[in-house]
């Protein structure tokens, strides 16, 4: 699955699957881009929710599964969905799951935003979104690519993502959400450096 994933910067990233085009949280996208068949939003916050990049790589098919409070922002194929939802478009599914600070104020578990898991093609994908280490982590199971912040003052910093990946045991770890707002790249090799697993650094595109 690493081979098919393609990380645009941030917590952007690109998945081609099949016959499937898959975005997570388009933000300052660059250049043209193949039209999405779904992309999934894990909250409204502007460097994961932007209206303007969901345009640029949608197309009258193309399917948006986002929290309630992004809904209305949008037209087209909407699914709205919550921690715990789970929902199949041919051979893909997608479960979304808690993603939330515990002790601080941006992203409160009362809002219902989140991350997801996605299956296809037999492998499984986990993109934790903006979350601190939480003990929901520990359901999170068999999966083959980890996508982790680790920026700090938002999301997890090097060490609790480091911890969380031991938790959840991907085959390969990938650090993002950083390079640009908060974290740098030595946020993503101190991760490297602490997590026991493989992990895949990956360059923006």
């Amino acid at each position: 699955m690493i081979d098919k994933i393609t990380w645009l910067g941030h917590a952007t990233f690109k998945i081609n699957a099949g016959t499937k085009v898959l975005y997570i949280d388009p933000w300052k996208l660059k250049g043209k881009l193949e039209p999405a068949d779904i992309i999934l939003v894990g909250h409204s916050h502007y460097d994961h929710f932007s209206p303007a990049d969901i345009q640029k790589i949608s197309n009258p098919m193309t399917i948006l599964v986002v929290p309630g409070d992004c809904a209305k922002q949008l037209k087209g194929h909407i699914k709205i969905m919550k921690p715990g939802d789970v929902f199949t478009l041919d051979d893909v599914t997608i479960e979304s799951v808690p993603a939330y600070n515990p002790n601080k104020t941006f992203h409160p578990k009362a809002n219902k935003w989140m991350g997801f898991i996605v299956t296809l093609e037999g492998e499984r994908l986990y993109y934790a979104s903006d979350t601190d280490l939480i003990p929901e982590m520990k359901e999170v199971g068999n999966i083959d690519v980890a996508l982790l912040p680790v920026g700090g003052t938002y999301t997890m910093n090097p060490e609790e993502a480091a911890e969380a990946a031991e938790i959840i045991g991907p085959e390969i770890a990938v650090p993002c959400h950083y390079g640009d707002i908060v974290g740098s790249e030595e946020d993503a090799r101190r991760f490297a450096s602490l997590y026991s697993g493989k992990t895949r650094i990956m360059n923006p595109q």
